[in-house]
């Protein structure tokens, strides 16, 4: 049996003002009305395929349970990173949790971030290379190269035409001229960052060429609790593992590294340029995401998320407008996008990290507006669940039900809102809400006080209503 292990952490900073620290490229819904999260747990939602392990930030939990949960996929085990520690930590961590169950298992290691628009090509090189990964090799897929992109590492392949060839090469991110003659010569691929392996071949590889941070990891994985939906692992252990990848940790040092080359028409979504390339475009070469419009322009793209974003007259450009932020840049800065980042984060500005839409275990808020001693936001209530009892010390509160019923309790009084009603909730008031319906409840909240920011809340056991 095939374990996935879906790799879902990282920010995905060149992609801002979209993506964001608590909402990160692999969960936008930018294709088809799917992320590519989703697109990856579909991939392997497969006969032969366990359900999917999920190793995430423990900040997107709520975001990765609820695209499970559109998709209707249940996963083997949602993995909770207090940090992040690149691939081999996860790369041995899934080993360990599928050994538990079956010694034979195998490993998918597969990053959540990756568009593969030829499924079935990917899947029938996964396929083929089940018996070398069942023969104690660790297999790397290597997409074949369509141009000499520098932005992805090389892998050089014995000549050959098996589905499966030794590797004799890991190469680094190449300058130009090195990438037009990787591409001349034709027996390099694109290191795609996909493996497949044995648990046991892992095991042993750790064992063998990272003694010290296999001791380290069998360490954390023993202090494992469950937290609703979610797998919680000790936080000061897993701090002190080393922050590498699997390809220094093992793969580099290893001599039963095998590659299987493929042309699934794969794409690495790191910038908005590479986001330009892969979708539809019009005769002149505009492409647009929301409501968008383009006038004696070409080879452009928008992306309006809320509103409209017209072009004229601009070749190569890129507009990103979100409710909070707009970027303009020329397609070939797109890679710049991640120093404005930095420097944003330099000077503590909400924008990099938070996004608009916060996701909760019973819903999501959205910022609407926000001014001197007001904040504005939408919430959405999924059918059946309940905020926790809390009150604040420095702000009211004003409901307003936009669709769908909600019960109330303030201060002990229970009541049901259904649309355009309205409550007040006092300064200091315990208050809760509960969304009793088949429907997703949804509603409008006025805050107004002295201090509005999220940790004005008290929170409080429902007994002390």
């Amino acid at each position: 049996m095939i374990f996935p292990c879906i790799l879902s952490g990282g920010i995905g900073s060149r992609l801002w003002p979209l993506s964001r620290t608590d909402r990160p490229k692999q969960f936008l819904a930018l294709f088809d009305g799917e992320s590519l999260f989703q697109k990856t747990c579909k991939r392997v939602n497969q006969p032969g395929f366990a359900s999917p392990i999920v190793i995430g930030s423990n900040n997107h939990r709520f975001l990765i349970g609820e695209q499970l949960s559109e998709l209707e996929i249940e996963a083997n085990s949602i993995l909770l990173e207090p940090v992040g520690r690149n691939t081999a930590p996860p790369a041995l961590m899934a080993a360990l949790i599928a050994a538990e169950t079956d010694p034979d298992a195998l490993i998918l290691l597969l990053p959540s971030d990756h568009l593969i628009r030829k499924e079935d090509v990917f899947l029938n090189a996964v396929r083929s290379a089940q018996a070398a990964a069942q023969n104690g090799s660790i297999v790397t897929f290597g997409i074949t190269p369509t141009e000499p992109n520098t932005g992805y590492g090389y892998i050089k392949v014995e000549p050959g035409d098996e589905p499966v060839r030794p590797v004799e090469a890991f190469v680094e991110k190449p300058d130009l001229p090195r990438a037009q003659a990787f591409l001349k010569d034709g027996g390099y691929v694109w290191n795609a960052g996909i493996f497949l392996y044995s648990a046991q071949t892992m095991i042993d590889a750790f064992k063998a060429f990272q003694p010290d941070l296999y001791e380290q990891i069998v360490t954390v994985m023993k202090t494992r609790h469950s937290d609703l939906d979610f797998t919680r692992i000790d936080k000061d252990g897993f701090e002190k593992l080393a922050n590498i990848s699997i390809d220094y940790a093992i793969m580099e040092k290893a001599d039963n590294v095998v590659c299987a080359p493929v042309a699934p028409e794969w794409d690495d979504l790191g910038s908005w340029s590479a986001i330009w390339t892969v979708l539809e475009k019009d005769d002149s070469g505009n492409t647009g995401l929301g409501d968008t419009r383009f006038l004696s322009s070409k080879d452009c793209l928008a992306y309006a998320e809320q509103g409209l974003v017209s072009i004229i007259g601009l070749e190569d450009v890129m507009v990103i407008a979100t409710t909070d932020s707009v970027l303009v840049a020329h397609k070939d800065k797109a890679q710049d996008v991640k120093k404005i980042v930095e420097q944003l984060k330099a000077e503590g500005r909400n924008e990099v990290d938070r996004h608009p839409r916060a996701y909760k275990p019973w819903g999501y808020t959205e910022r609407i507006n926000s001014g001197n001693r007001f904040s504005v936001q939408s919430m959405m209530i999924k059918p059946g669940k309940r905020l926790g009892l809390q009150s604040h010390l420095h702000r009211a509160e004003h409901w307003i039900v936009v669709s769908g019923t909600i019960e109330i309790t303030i201060n002990g009084e229970t009541r049901l809102l259904a649309e355009n009603q309205s409550a007040y909730v006092p300064l200091g008031a315990k208050h809760t809400l509960h969304n009793p319906g088949k429907i997703p409840a949804r509603m409008i909240e006025v805050q107004s006080g002295t201090y509005l920011q999220e940790d004005d809340i008290l929170r409080h056991p429902e007994t002390s209503q």
